[in-house]
């Protein structure tokens, strides 16, 4: 069997890797050894956050529509469990964007929760 040489697809395999860590300081960014390393992180956290960045921002709905549901004598709570039963289906981010640009329109959907 003849020997396989690699020069041709090391090199490319080498120079795609390389090409994702532009941006990158010092020999992160070109050299091939600190590049991996670094690219292996960097991707790592890029799919982590991706799934954190959903939960800060669910947190962060809740803080605001909370705000703003008790400056209308109701707690957050009670307002989900007010808009579930009369099957108000408004998600959190909705809610939110309600809160901070039409407080008028928020103050009907927490009246509607508020009646029994």
């Amino acid at each position: 069997m003849s020997r396989i040489k690699r020069a041709v697809q090391a090199r490319k395999h080498r120079s795609n890797l390389l090409k994702h860590t532009k941006g990158f300081k010092y020999g992160r960014k070109s050299k091939f050894k600190l590049a991996k390393d670094a690219l292996r992180h960097a991707w790592t956290y890029a799919f982590r956050d991706r799934k954190a960045k959903k939960r800060t921002f669910r947190n962060l709905w809740n803080i605001q529509i909370n705000a703003l549901a008790r400056q209308n004598g109701i707690t957050y709570s009670r307002l989900i469990h007010g808009l579930k039963t009369k099957k108000i289906e408004l998600d959190r981010k909705v809610l939110s964007e309600l809160a901070n640009e039409y407080p008028e329109i928020f103050v009907k959907i927490v009246e509607e929760a508020k009646t029994k």
